[in-house]
């Protein structure tokens, strides 16, 4: 894959602030994988379209769910910021030939993660998460973990943004919970199921 290329088509299709946010988050994937011994090709492609569809319209997007038996229409009942991820694992098959289903899973799932995660999901929810554009409370500790433990800190990213789902009142996604519960029992082991 031309990287060059799909670095000008990324600049034509994003603003310049969600360009260089890309960019960021790239590099971050790329510290991430070369951490914990990922695939640095896969993280690239991956990183790089994570948010292809950021600014597709809305109506488009909503086509694209209602028409693709691969995305459930589940989505259209939760908040639009979701639906970019897996609309663009389905787009950069269409433009780019992207055939590879861990790619497209990282892309799909980076906002929301999921239980089961692959380190390739991880490395792309947790980068987004972390880039060095991002300032909110809890991401400086976010970003302490990942320097040594890649699941820990996927749980405190997962765990942050649900409490502040709640906090805010909006609902929150079921792949987000099932991440949440699957990334504490990795990382805290044994039934937690206790009160």
């Amino acid at each position: 894959m031309d990287i060059e290329k799909v670095k000008s088509d990324l600049q034509e299709r994003l603003t310049e602030a969600r360009y260089e946010h890309t960019l960021r988050v790239t590099d971050t994937a790329m510290k991430l994988a070369e951490t914990f011994h990922e695939s640095t090709e896969k993280v690239r492609i991956a990183a790089l379209f994570h948010d292809y569809c950021k600014y597709d319209s809305l109506d488009e997007m909503k086509k694209e769910i209602q028409s693709n038996s691969v995305l459930p229409d589940l989505l259209l009942s939760y908040h639009h910021e979701l639906w970019h991820g897996p609309v663009a694992s389905i787009r950069i098959e269409e433009k780019y030939a992207v055939t590879d289903q861990e790619i497209k899973d990282a892309i799909f799932f980076h906002t929301t993660g999921r239980a089961n995660m692959t380190k390739l999901d991880k490395i792309i929810f947790l980068a987004d998460y972390i880039e060095p554009g991002r300032a909110f409370p809890g991401v400086d500790e976010v970003r302490n973990t990942a320097k040594t433990d890649l699941t820990r800190a996927c749980y405190q990213a997962a765990r942050n943004t649900i409490l502040f789902l709640m906090e805010k009142n909006r609902t929150v996604y079921p792949a987000s919970f099932h991440a949440y519960n699957d990334l504490n029992q990795q990382v805290f082991g044994g039934n937690r199921n206790e009160y």
